[in-house]
């Protein structure tokens, strides 16, 4: 994964190591994903994908390396998520990131990652955000390309959605 994004331009990996509750990876592993991006000069957030409320951030990230976590956490209610990103910024000393499908969102992450793929959502894209592309949306590689320029022009980064998808579309290969 990290000389895909390398090959095609990237400088940050967004890796999900957090889903509907259950930590995916031990610490040693974490410390070795992270080592891996450094050495090839990517920064790496450890994405946590929360569903419910009572699914809470495990600690035990913190402080592997890290250069910061994103909280995907659209399905949860408003108070939920700015309780899950306040007590993120209390606890945790890198950049904190949002993904949120709410395109008039008032969390204020260091990074705010818009969902902005699908039928007409490209006018969201803007600075001071980070636009969104994903191949399950498009209908082809020239369509796919396209969205992506567009979010690269208009917004201050472009978040691709789904590297194995990606592969499995024949959009890019390894």
């Amino acid at each position: 994964m990290a000389d895909f994004a390398l090959a095609h331009g990237f400088n940050t990996v967004f890796f999900q190591i957090y889903r509907q509750g259950t930590l995916l990876f031990n610490q040693q592993e974490l410390q070795t994903f992270v080592a891996d991006a450094h050495q090839k000069n990517l920064s790496i957030f450890f994405a946590l994908y929360i569903t419910n409320s009572s699914q809470q951030i495990p600690a035990t990230i913190y402080g592997l390396g890290e250069d910061g976590i994103n909280l995907d956490m659209s399905t949860l209610s408003v108070p939920s998520q700015e309780s899950l990103l306040a007590t993120l910024t209390a606890n945790y000393g890198g950049k904190t990131s949002v993904t949120a499908t709410n395109m008039s969102t008032t969390l204020k992450p260091d990074l705010l990652v818009l969902e902005t793929y699908g039928v007409g959502l490209q006018s969201f894209i803007r600075p001071g955000i980070i636009g969104s592309v994903g191949v399950f949306t498009t209908s082809s590689q020239a369509q796919y390309q396209s969205e992506f320029q567009y979010a690269l022009q208009k917004s201050d980064g472009v978040m691709v959605f789904d590297y194995a998808g990606l592969l499995k579309s024949g959009y890019y290969s390894e």
